[in-house]
């Protein structure tokens, strides 16, 4: 068998494109093609024709708008020409998404590259459609060796990145310590320390309702030394004390005194060291600027929130876990009798507190020396105030008089549903639609930010989307951002498609959110605050509820 020549012409006889596998003239070659179409006999369902001179055979198919025709001289073997016809038609149509005029011109150079490994001088080569295809990618061994290797080198290089960040930061902390301020004492002795709630803590004295004085340090600028204790001197200093005393008393000034300069002048003063954190490391982070700043009047609340929260890719809640505290402030003496009435729950925090076997989800802590409330309280019931009506709350500190935590298996408790739909194509490419719905519609969540990650390489080609969103490289993440999310907006969504490997759809999770809001997830706020005598009180309140690990696996 010899094949003269393989070529793709329209129905008319017009060559597209045309390879020769042997010495044929160009003005042949057309002039067999342009009279090939007028042998074919009307409604005829062979595909095979041969020239008026009886020189050579066409082997043919007609494809959509082409014709695949596969010129051999009159001896060759017929079922090997079907088998060349066969390959040549299953490699055109998976190089060329459509056969017409337009797309095998713009295929032409691989259509060629591709007729080349079929046949060699005239001989069909004992190769397949799958080889084929791997001679025309061009994959080699060594190259991916070498990408490999390439890919080693930068996770090593993200590596010793993190690692000289974790000592520049653990550099930056060291230098901050040491230039932080330190507490003086009088020489006459040490300040004492107390335990209580939180950072701050109480005493009862004859007088009333203290505080255990605190230190507030300025960390922006380093302070001189304190006076009780001078600075050691760059040389020790004689030894010239007299030795133990019997019948001296102990803990007094001049014996402390007295003991410092026999040490050499050296004493270390009392430090606040602040204990070493690994640095947080997350997809994205919502960023608590974006909330409004509060003009703080003499009675300032301050209500903190975090959220940890797990869910499940297809429903369901892993774990929840929300923790808040309430931190009260007051600067003018005569409101320092105060109570604090709480607004009412909103319906999905009453929802929880009424059923009984989830009251227990919502636990409320008071300082020891403020009275009582419990989650299912109404009314005048959920006050905070001093359990001794004598005494007064501290004045110009700040003061943790709350806590609680909500720890449930309830889904409707979580703020913001977040759905994530892929739909493999088969072809290795993956279209994905993300949707999030409000669930708290009491709130307003602000910052919303969504982090997806991606396959390494699979650039995301966004359709459609009703935010705007930002591709990561470095870390292959599409983080989708919403500046607000509240009951007027409640839902949206972005859809896009990328390259997925095997179509494995858990490359696509674990998924991030996070976002802040200005209201208790909770339902926790204050609704009024009441001084000595039932007079009201102008009060401020700042509430920022954030998020320390949000996630769908």
């Amino acid at each position: 068998m010899v094949v003269l020549s393989i070529a793709i012409c329209t129905k008319s006889g017009k060559p597209l494109v045309s390879r020769q596998f042997r010495a044929l003239p160009k003005s042949r070659i057309e002039s067999l093609l342009a009279g090939f179409p007028a042998l074919i006999p009307a409604g005829s369902q062979h595909t095979t024709v041969e020239s008026q001179d009886g020189s050579v055979r066409f082997v043919y198919q007609v494809v959509e708008e082409v014709v695949i025709v596969v010129v051999t001289n009159r001896g060759s073997n017929i079922l090997q020409d079907l088998q060349t016809l066969s390959l040549v038609v299953r490699l055109t149509t998976s190089l060329t998404p459509t056969l017409n005029e337009p797309s095998i011109l713009a295929s032409s150079f691989e259509l060629l590259c591709a007729f080349d490994e079929v046949v060699s001088l005239g001989y069909k080569e004992n190769v397949s459609l799958q080889q084929v295809r791997n001679v025309l990618e061009g994959e080699s061994h060594e190259e991916k060796i070498q990408e490999i290797i390439a890919r080693n080198k930068e996770a090593e290089a993200k590596e010793e990145l993190k690692r000289r960040a974790k000592q520049l930061e653990h550099q930056r902390r060291e230098q901050q310590r040491i230039q932080r301020a330190q507490p003086s004492y009088p020489s006459g002795g040490g300040g004492g320390g107390g335990s209580g709630y939180a950072s701050n803590s109480y005493s009862s004295m004859a007088g009333g309702y203290t505080a255990t004085p605190t230190i507030d340090r300025d960390y922006s600028t380093p302070r001189t030394a304190s006076p009780a204790f001078s600075a050691a001197p760059t040389k020790a200093p004689a030894f010239k004390g007299t030795g133990m005393k019997l019948g001296a008393k102990k803990g007094t000034a001049r014996g402390r005194d007295e003991l410092i300069e026999a040490m050499g002048g050296e004493a270390d003063e009392p430090r606040y060291v602040e204990p070493e954190r690994e640095p947080e490391v997350q997809a994205v982070q919502a960023d608590e600027h974006v909330l409004p700043q509060v003009e703080k009047e003499s009675i300032h609340i301050t209500i903190r929130e975090r959220l940890s929260a797990s869910l499940l890719r297809d429903g369901g809640l892993v774990s929840f876990d929300l923790r808040g505290d309430l931190d009260l402030r007051i600067l003018s003496p005569s409101q320092s009798h105060l109570r604090l009435y709480l607004t009412p729950s909103p319906p999905r925090i009453n929802s929880l507190v009424s059923s009984p076997g989830t009251a227990k989800d919502l636990q409320f802590q008071q300082h020891p020396n403020v009275g009582k409330f419990g989650p299912a309280a109404s009314g005048d019931e959920r006050c905070i105030a001093l359990k001794n009506p004598e005494r007064g709350f501290p004045i110009n500190q700040g003061v943790g008089v709350l806590r609680w935590r909500l720890s449930t298996k309830d889904e409707s408790l979580v703020p913001i549903n977040i759905n994530c739909w892929p739909s493999p194509r088969g072809d290795g490419k993956c279209d994905v639609v993300i949707e999030y719905e409000l669930e708290a519609t009491d709130m307003v969540l602000q910052d919303v930010k969504i982090s997806i990650p991606l396959p390494d390489g699979a650039f995301p080609e966004v359709t459609s989307n009703t935010s705007s969103y930002t591709y990561d490289s470095v870390s292959s993440h599409l983080v989708w951002s919403t500046d607000a999310v509240s009951a007027d907006s409640p839902s949206g969504s972005i859809e896009f498609t990328i390259d997925l490997p095997e179509e494995d759809t858990s490359l696509l999770y674990p998924i991030h959110v996070a976002f802040v809001s200005a209201q208790s997830l909770a339902g926790v706020a204050v609704d009024r605050a009441v001084v000595d005598g039932g007079d009201e009180a102008e009060f401020s309140q700042s509430v920022v509820c954030s998020v320390d690990e949000f996630t769908v696996v």
